[in-house]
């Protein structure tokens, strides 16, 4: 993530552009990063919880971001949720867009094969590769998920080293 300051007169405005890195997390949120590393960058959080599994949760509304803390993996940054109309793809926006128009922008790109899961008015089209869902209502994507790729090894593969 990279933001630009515009500073007019009375008005300090942070625009902030999410760039998503298949396999790796959005801009400069990395898997594997720990909360420490995240709070450096964006502060502390509007919401910090634990969910069902122990995992550590932040909420940051500014980003329109759920990030997910593996308990089993030293609360390292692994699963992250986005809705944010910044998002990117590819030099494309996705959030707001029709899946078909994604979808195309997508095989462009080598990436064509998706698991399709339908409940109520969503649909989940998961490309299991690059471990990414776009969920999808009324045919128009509203939420994004990235997660940590899972290597040969059955591991993690983090991408945060430090």
């Amino acid at each position: 993530m990279y933001f630009i300051w515009i500073k007019l007169p009375e008005l300090c405005l942070k625009i902030y552009f999410m760039k998503i890195n298949l396999k790796n997390g959005i801009d400069i949120l990395l898997f594997g990063m720990k909360q420490k590393d995240v709070e450096a960058i964006y502060g502390k959080p509007d919401r910090n919880y634990k969910d069902e599994d122990d995992n550590q949760i932040l909420v940051y509304n500014k980003l329109k971001a759920r990030l997910t803390f593996y308990q089993e993996e030293e609360f390292k940054l692994g699963y992250i949720v986005a809705s944010s109309a910044d998002l990117e793809l590819f030099g494309n926006t996705i959030i707001g867009k029709k899946i078909s128009e994604v979808k195309k922008d997508l095989a462009s790109n080598n990436i064509a094969k998706f698991t399709q899961e339908e409940f109520d008015t969503f649909e989940n089209y998961f490309n299991e590769e690059n471990w990414i869902i776009f969920q999808t209502e009324f045919e128009e994507v509203v939420k994004f998920e990235i997660g940590a790729i899972i290597n040969a090894k059955d591991e993690f593969d983090w991408k945060f080293d430090k």
